[in-house]
């Protein structure tokens, strides 16, 4: 077995080989956005990068069409890299999905490259539908990750951090059920399922001034009505719960639905109230593994700086994932300080020249971190000895 100084330089010697094609990858996702769950260009375009590289595709999996898993090597420890792949409605890869898959790729690849016969095995679990669908907890609860020993995957942002905190979210579908009937001739027949929606905008409004800070609630309507002159008898909206844990969310969700079932009762309508997906866990960062990648990054030139751990972050179901087993999720600078995610502005920093190459960088920080984990038992057993004592990053 090739020594780690060994294994590093033949990783390097592999993102080279690779540099042009997996910039080609990023911009090729770029360009060919895909709602959550509905991922199937990307997907195919990155088993067939697995599969030329001698990984044991399966696909699909969970149940989830645009899901798949790549091995290489068999036995323990086992190391996953966790690729994301949709993009958002009407903006694209806004969120920068688009490194985040090749990246995480691009570390696979050149780990296998290096150690053709690992010691343990080598997995990429494309893990569509993060916008929202959690595509993770779906593979959690469906087995996909029993087995794995540490998980590796980065995110795009305006910083280059090895850890942030995010928040537990909860996704909730709103519809009211009215009566429908002519609004001039005879609205007293009528049950507005429309003014039912504005009370509970209202009454959530009036919520917000009574939840921790570090609680979000924010939604939209998704259906208001079919003409001015009909009384709406079906209206539904989207709503997002946010608080620092899954138990403090679901507490939240209670008052959010007796918002809901009061304007029903104000108004003569019904409503329905569901979880549209599931609920996305707070994170727990892996320091220990983290600090490692931040400690490549910097000795390949990336400027790095200190974690930020702040209250109203957004939520990823990575946080599901890291509450079972080892996990990281830093964070990596593609677009000047301040520019938001979700935004147009994210949406071309995702596609620059100056991201692809921390891309790659990033790629590279990650794959040699995970031949730490499958080379030196005592960096793995620093790793799992965090996971069993620490918990999770909250606001300071």
């Amino acid at each position: 077995m090739p020594s780690l100084p060994e294994v590093h330089a033949r990783i390097h010697e592999a993102v080279e080989q690779i540099r042009d094609d997996m910039v080609a990858l990023s911009l090729d996702l770029h360009a060919h956005p895909e709602l959550s769950l509905e991922e199937h260009y990307a997907s195919e375009r990155l088993k067939a990068w697995l599969e030329r590289e001698g990984f044991a595709v399966e696909s699909p999996v969970a149940g989830l069409p645009t899901a798949f898993v790549g091995r290489r090597g068999e036995g323990r420890p086992t190391i996953a890299f966790l690729l994301e792949y949709d993009a958002l409605p009407e903006i694209g890869h806004a969120c920068g999905h688009n490194l985040i898959a090749t990246g995480g790729l691009a570390a696979a690849i050149s780990l296998a490259r290096a150690l053709p016969e690992p010691p343990g095995s080598i997995w990429v679990i494309g893990t569509p539908g993060e916008e929202g669908a959690g595509g993770k907890v779906i593979e959690l609860e469906a087995g996909v990750f029993e087995g794995v020993d540490a998980a590796l995957m980065f995110h795009p942002g305006d910083r280059t951090i090895p850890w942030r905190h995010a928040t537990a979210t909860a996704h909730l579908r709103i519809q009211f059920h009215g009566r429908a009937a002519h609004a001039a001739g005879s609205p007293q027949e009528g049950r507005n399922a429309l003014a039912a929606m504005i009370q509970f905008f209202v009454s959530v409004d009036g919520l917000r001034q009574h939840i921790p800070e570090s609680a979000r609630l924010h939604g939209i309507i998704t259906h208001g009505g079919a003409a001015p002159n009909i009384v709406p008898d079906f209206t539904e909206a989207e709503f997002l719960v946010r608080a620092l844990t899954r138990e403090k969310v679901l507490e939240l969700v209670e008052r959010v639905q007796a918002c809901a079932q009061g304007a029903a009762l104000a108004t003569g309508t019904t409503v329905e109230i569901a979880h549209a997906s599931p609920i996305y866990a707070e994170r727990k960062n892996n320091h220990t593994m983290a600090s490692r990648v931040f400690q490549y990054l910097a000795e390949l030139g990336e400027e790095t700086e200190e974690p930020v751990l702040r209250g109203g972050t957004g939520s990823s179901d990575i946080g599901n994932v890291s509450l079972v087993l080892p996990a990281i999720h830093p964070y990596l600078k593609i677009a000047p300080r301040g520019t938001p995610g979700h935004s147009h502005a994210f949406r071309e920093a995702a596609r620059s020249p100056e991201a692809q190459q921390a891309m790659l960088r990033m790629a590279e920080a990650m794959a040699k971190t995970a031949a730490d984990l499958l080379l030196d038992p005592s960096f793995l057993q620093a790793v799992q000895e965090e996971f069993r004592t620490a918990g999770p990053d909250f606001p300071q």
